[in-house]
């Protein structure tokens, strides 16, 4: 990489990171003006989804690996902290952290005889690792089986996560997830590990002739972002205060998470976030409207907008402002 390359690309991280302030500053603000519960509890879905497709970003917009199965992770996260809870007593400030620790760690697990396979045949394993997790879940009665289970209230408390029927705070709570996200996707972005992840994307062959340790990359891409996306599941569990098999493992959910990293741009450090906020209003939107008749429209909406984009901006609705993802600095260094 020449000086002046390594200098466009520090100014424009720098750039990133100002502009990431500045809007962290206006999202915390932006809250105190909506009197409405309805679309502040709007605002914590789109946040939710902003983070977790930035987990998923990270393993399938930055290193290429299209996983169809991270409501598995979700699910996990969601359980850990809430039988943590219910069971033991151990507030879900702390159960999220377990619950992003087995999301990541059921990452790996996956990602060691799944990444040894390639393109389609990966995505459809990792499908089938999460329909797995569905059905073992729908069946084993001591988390609940098929009827779920109800978070009961304890107290009013940050501790706990339980603010009675107060959506403020799960806007903060929200809000501090995907900032958390996008830092990590920024940090990693410009780290040797990111470098290799994109490298590993065009070419994985010329990649490791290069001196690109393939498999270890491609796992280290997978833990954080099972970790992301685990730790989600467990704020979301809170936030609903009752979770079932359905809401957390469903390949619908696994969509889901994806769909807002490729409407919004793959591979970029804005199109999750621009993503989820265009493509969840318009989820909550249809409900709220067409009410049971929405089943299936958002989906169907979803599929327009994509197959529109495909046409029109393959690289995402961020390239409406002309941004690009960071693949274009990709430089792989021996070691």
């Amino acid at each position: 990489m020449t000086g002046a390359a390594a200098h466009t690309i520090e100014t424009r991280r720098r750039t990133q990171l100002l502009v990431g302030a500045g809007l962290l500053v206006g999202l915390i603000i932006l809250p105190v003006l909506i009197p409405s519960p309805y679309w502040r509890g709007l605002m914590v879905l789109v946040l939710l989804y902003a983070g977790l497709s930035q987990g998923w970003n990270v393993l399938g917009g930055y290193c290429g690996q299209i996983s169809l199965g991270h409501a598995l992770y979700f699910g996990l996260g969601a359980y850990t902290s809430t039988l943590l809870f219910t069971r033991l007593g151990i507030p879900p400030t702390i159960g999220l952290f377990a619950g992003g620790a087995l999301g990541g760690a059921a990452a790996l697990l996956v990602g060691w005889p799944c990444f040894r396979l390639s393109g389609h045949y990966y995505a459809i394993a990792t499908l089938v690792f999460g329909l797995i997790g569905l059905l073992l879940v729908e069946n084993w009665d001591w988390v609940g089986a098929a009827e779920g289970i109800t978070i009961p209230f304890r107290q009013q408390s940050w501790i706990d996560l339980q603010f009675r029927i107060a959506v403020l705070p799960f806007d903060y709570a929200m809000l501090a997830y995907a900032a958390l996200a996008w830092l990590v996707a920024w940090l990693v972005e410009g780290s040797r590990w990111g470098f290799y992840w994109r490298a590993v994307k065009d070419d994985s062959i010329a990649s490791r002739s290069l001196g690109v340790r393939v498999f270890p990359s491609k796992m280290a891409a997978a833990a954080i972002s099972g970790a992301i996306t685990g730790v989600g599941g467990a704020l979301y569990a809170q936030y609903i205060g009752f979770i079932d098999p359905p809401s957390t493992f469903g390949l619908s959910l696994s969509v889901l998470i994806a769909l807002p990293a490729v409407v919004g741009g793959v591979g970029t450090l804005w199109g999750p976030l621009l993503g989820a906020a265009v493509l969840i209003p318009v989820q909550q939107i249809s409900i709220a409207k067409l009410g049971g008749a929405a089943g299936g429209v958002d989906l169907m909406i979803y599929g327009g907008l994509i197959l529109v984009l495909a046409l029109v901006r393959p690289q995402g609705l961020i390239s409406l402002f002309g941004i690009r993802g960071a693949a274009g600095d990709a430089v792989v260094e021996n070691g």
